[in-house]
């Protein structure tokens, strides 16, 4: 089975988002081809439970779990988890608590502002996010060289803070709609990029 996923959206909940979780779910549930999503606030699992919640009453829908933990290094999206690991939050602790956990770890935008940069190297994390919908095609091809350097699974996610970003980059992942099977997919590199056309990345 081949699903469309937008691994990185902010709602409400996130200091900087106005996207409103009835809204996201409602979308989501009439979008034609995107179906799965991950809920990734800024520094809180709240925004996750809300839209799991809304999206409960659609079968044919998915949220998975997760957050966009900010560290002194740098950004990263943990996926799979209901619960923020405890602090101090440095990319080893953040990256120990989520795989104890059976999560997946991603660099958030490794060569944005915020990114993990070149220490992404030494860090022992799952995937790179190389389609940023929010950063500009030269700064997602770093992202890309850098996926490619490192052996590493690429992802896309719009990292959407307002409805008009929503659903510019997805991720095609071959797994069934459910989240296990999706982190287990996305750890093993059955994934691939692409845009909608609504995004600056091409």
């Amino acid at each position: 089975m081949l699903i469309q996923a937008d691994l990185h959206i902010h709602t409400k909940y996130s200091f900087d988002s106005s996207i409103n979780p009835k809204t996201l779910v409602d979308q989501l549930y009439a979008h034609p081809n995107i179906k799965a999503i991950a809920i990734t606030d800024h520094n809180t699992v709240e925004g996750c439970a809300k839209v799991g919640e809304l999206a409960s009453a659609y079968s044919d829908i998915l949220v998975i779990p997760g957050a966009e933990i900010t560290t002194p290094e740098g950004d990263l999206i943990v996926l799979g988890i209901k619960e923020l690991p405890p602090r101090p939050w440095s990319v080893k602790n953040v990256i120990g608590f989520t795989k104890e956990k059976g999560g997946v770890v991603i660099a958030a935008h490794p060569c944005r502002e915020y990114g993990l940069g070149s220490l992404a190297r030494n860090c022992t994390i799952d995937a790179i996010e190389i389609l940023n919908g929010s950063a500009p095609s030269n700064v997602n091809k770093l992202a890309e060289d850098l996926a490619k350097q490192m052996g590493l699974p690429g992802v896309a996610g719009s990292d959407a803070h307002n409805t008009d970003g929503l659903w510019t980059v997805y991720t095609e992942i071959h797994a069934s709609l459910e989240v296990d099977e999706i982190l287990k997919a996305i750890k093993k590199g059955l994934v691939k990029v692409s845009s909608t056309g609504k995004s600056i990345c091409f």
